[in-house]
């Protein structure tokens, strides 16, 4: 098998750099200063429900704390084993898993996708030349938006369905082979093949090869079972009123929990994560992963010149984004989905690790990577640090403040849109089929129509086009529905985010 030993040596010479290590002293001084910035900064910020820190170094947890309530609805408290959606930043579980079964040789991850699934829907050309690698690290050129929308948003799937739309892969828009393009469907296209041929799902795939043997007890990518089992998972939520987070309407269920997506996790698992992410997979002193696996993971697969708020991100590995926070390298990835924001991140030059989980995301989201960098600025000894962050929380409520004004005032315009649709609701309602993305469902609610497919449900509202409703399925993601009306001037079918589904 080949192997990429240039960039899994490179990623082990950073994490054997001399480590800059909290001192004693500044570990035992940080975890007060970090629970009263934590409680600060939610109270200040006030749209954010809840929060879960963890803060690492090679030598373990320095903090792991959580603060406010993890659902409106029940008022439960957060402590560091609320178990919070990480969202994207399972991508790193994921890779980390399948870079796993390559060390071993049971796969290869420079292979084309024809060498080893040649039974896929995948077609030819694109099968005949793109890795593991590739749909891993973001480069592969590729697009697959119908198993995407069924793993992470409808929930609507079967093996065997997702199998067969294997067969819907197609170039992507505006991302060559080669060039990074960010997507989900790399993933969920590596693990439905590599589940049809290795006979594994994603879930018992990270459950075998990075959970267990790290000891993330309380890490699932079953939320359904989490809840019923009674642990305290947070909700989804959005500030948009002042004082009063909305729990959102669309809350993650087992059927949306999917590889690049679909893991719950707690401030304790995380700081579990991070120390074996700043030592190269040894936990409490032990190792638990080979020498060099972890490390792999970090190398850059993929240039790409971006920013993201304050850090620089100049590549993609494995799972993680590779850049820089000032002047120090920083691997992360974060997440973000209805209502829910992660922000996983370490210095591998400082041995120093952080995961900031919030339970909302429209409003005051980036409270997360703020927490986290007050964090790497604190044990950089930046002058009057907490001045410094009072300050910054003050224009992240100037950012929220301007969100909720544009909000509101979208809402009261499009209050105001006219019908556009010709016949009475009732005409509407119905099942309308799209064999790549299934059945999107019209009914009556009132004296206005709701439209659900798979797990996703809301009321639509008037758009703009002739026989046109706009509907947000995904909270403050407004799409436009399009009716085309027979010969006999009923609805036949409607067009949605640019596929049609036929009336059945």
């Amino acid at each position: 098998m080949r192997s990429n030993l240039a960039a899994t040596a490179l990623a082990a010479a950073i994490l054997l750099v001399v480590p800059a290590a909290a001192g004693a002293q500044d570990r035992a001084a940080f975890p007060a200063a970090m629970d009263a910035f934590a409680r600060r900064a939610l109270a200040r910020t006030e749209a954010v429900p809840g929060m879960a820190v963890a803060v690492v170094d090679q030598n373990g947890a320095i903090y792991t704390g959580g603060v406010g309530v993890a659902d409106v609805a029940s008022g439960a408290p957060v402590d560091a084993d609320t178990r919070f959606y990480i969202a994207s930043a399972t991508k790193s579980f994921t890779a980390l898993a399948i870079a796993a079964m390559a060390g071993r040789g049971e796969v290869d991850l420079e292979a084309p996708l024809a060498a080893w699934s040649p039974d896929s829907g995948v077609p030819a050309d694109i099968a005949g030349r793109i890795t593991l690698t590739d749909l891993l690290s973001h480069r592969s050129g590729v697009e697959n938006g119908p198993i995407a929308f069924r793993a992470a948003f409808s929930g609507d799937w079967t093996p065997a369905l997702m199998w067969d739309l294997t067969a819907q892969t197609r170039p992507r828009d505006g991302g060559g082979y080669g060039t990074f393009a960010y997507t989900n469907s790399g993933y969920n296209l590596a693990t439905v093949l590599m589940e049809h041929e290795r006979g594994r799902d994603w879930r018992a795939l990270v459950q075998g090869e990075v959970l267990t043997p790290l000891g993330m007890t309380d890490t699932t990518a079953f939320i359904d079972e989490a809840r019923a089992e009674g642990h305290t998972v947070a909700a989804g939520h959005f500030g948009r009123l002042s004082g009063q987070p909305e729990r959102s309407y669309l809350q993650k269920t087992d059927a949306t929990m999917q590889s690049a997506g679909g893991l719950v996790s707690t401030a304790h698992d995380m700081a579990i994560w991070l120390e074996a992410q700043v030592t190269d997979g040894t936990v409490g002193g032990g190792r638990v992963l080979p020498a060099g696996l972890i490390a792999s993971t970090h190398a850059s697969r993929v240039a790409q010149e971006t920013t993201f708020g304050p850090y620089v991100r100049t590549g993609y590995g494995l799972g993680w984004q590779v850049g820089r926070y000032g002047d120090d390298v920083l691997i992360h990835h974060f997440g973000n989905f209805s209502g829910s924001r992660a922000h996983v991140s370490f210095m591998p030059e400082r041995h120093l690790g952080v995961a900031v989980m919030v339970n909302e995301d429209a409003f005051a989201g980036e409270l997360a990577d703020l927490v986290a960098n007050y964090a790497y600025d604190w044990f950089a000894n930046l002058p009057d640090v907490d001045a410094v962050y009072d300050a910054k929380l003050a224009e992240l409520v100037v950012r929220r403040d301007r969100r909720r004004e544009g909000i509101a005032g979208n809402l009261a315009a499009r209050a105001q849109r006219p019908r556009t649709l010709s016949l009475p609701n009732a005409a509407y309602v119905g099942d309308y089929v799209s064999p790549a993305y299934g059945t999107l469902s019209v009914s009556e609610d009132g004296d206005r129509l709701r439209l659900t497919i798979g797990v996703q449900s809301a009321v639509a509202e008037n758009f703009t086009d002739p026989e046109s409703l706009r509907v947000e399925l995904t909270p403050y993601t407004g799409q436009g529905v399009t009716f085309r009306l027979g010969a006999d001037g009923r609805p036949v079918s409607l067009d949605y985010d640019g596929d049609i589904y036929t009336r059945r």
